[in-house]
């Protein structure tokens, strides 16, 4: 295979998942939670790798690998929130401790918190939640980039 050919196979992977996740938010109605955002922004970055297309320079390459490798790094945290293994951001995940709180200030907190959590799984397959999969499409692409770097033409 040819450097430009992993590099569009990369692209068109980075591509794919934004595709994918606005599929699902758009046609599936799943809302995306904070950290699934999150996730998205450094795909949004690697596709800044087209400019490897057309340019020589082997930067283009390495940005499209460090964006997806950080959306592959938000997904482990993600899939870890989900897991229960650590905690996720307050604003996003259960815990809110409404102890000493009024009746008031405790209602104001529930209203405020976000409609879709971070530390539930909303959808997954062969055991696998979204951030999952996320994980291990995104450092494919990112191995991808790097093969690329490797190769001539």
């Amino acid at each position: 295979m040819r450097r430009k050919q992993l590099q569009l196979l990369a692209l068109a992977g980075s591509l794919g998942l934004l595709i994918g996740a606005l599929a699902f938010e758009h046609i599936g109605g799943l809302a995306p939670c904070a950290l699934c955002i999150w996730q998205r922004w450094p795909h949004l970055v690697a596709l800044i790798g087209a400019g490897a297309l057309a340019v020589a320079s082997p930067v283009f390459a390495l940005i499209g690998a460090a964006g997806a490798a950080t959306s592959g790094g938000i997904g482990i945290y993600h899939t870890g929130v989900e897991r229960g293994w650590w905690d996720g951001p307050s604003a996003c995940s259960a815990g809110g401790n409404l102890a000493g709180l009024t009746p008031e200030e405790a209602l104001e907190q529930i209203l405020a918190a976000p409609v879709v959590r971070c530390d539930e799984v909303p959808w997954e397959m062969l055991g696998l939640s979204m951030a999952s999969w996320n994980v291990v499409a995104s450092f494919a692409i990112a191995a991808l980039w790097l093969a690329s770097l490797r190769l001539r033409g």
